[in-house]
């Protein structure tokens, strides 16, 4: 009896464990074998147990980077950065990467337009068009940037 209680215990466990549901609004990546297998949309999925994992929780909705930093010309400048993400099949191999890539993108961009826009608007839509040209390609696009120049 004990028996039939564990393996019915157990095979509870595994169905269990091989249901994910996906909240609107976002997109599971689902991995086998450290590979991607494919996109999980919206909605209730029956995936492998202990074969498919999921890799990356992908949220489609709009996410904020905020950044602070001295430029050369010692001026600081604090910014927001609004992005989101468009194609999850592109973004998902460089979303945990995003951040630091925005981050790098806008820093960089900065180091030389600073002279070139002396205003935060000027500055703010020449740094989105800058990070759009190097994020389109991964999926992602930045919907608006906030400048304050110090």
């Amino acid at each position: 009896m004990i028996l039939w209680a564990a393996l019915l215990l157990s095979l509870a466990a595994i169905a269990f464990s091989a249901v994910k549901r996906v909240p609107v609004g976002q997109v599971y990546s689902l991995h086998r074998h450290g590979k991607p297998l494919r996109l999980l949309q919206p909605g209730t999925h029956v995936v492998l147990p202990w074969l498919d994992r999921v890799a990356h929780r992908i949220d489609l909705g709009g996410r904020v980077l905020r950044f602070e930093q001295p430029l050369a010309d010692a001026r600081d400048v604090r910014g927001t950065v609004y992005w989101q993400v468009l194609e999850p099949e592109r973004a998902d191999a460089m979303i945990d990467q995003a951040d630091q890539l925005i981050r790098h993108g806008a820093l960089e961009a900065l180091q030389g337009e600073t002279q070139a826009h002396p205003d935060g608007q000027a500055l703010g839509t020449a740094l989105k068009q800058s990070l759009n040209g190097l994020l389109r390609e991964r999926g992602v696009m930045v919907t608006r940037v906030e400048l304050e120049l110090a």
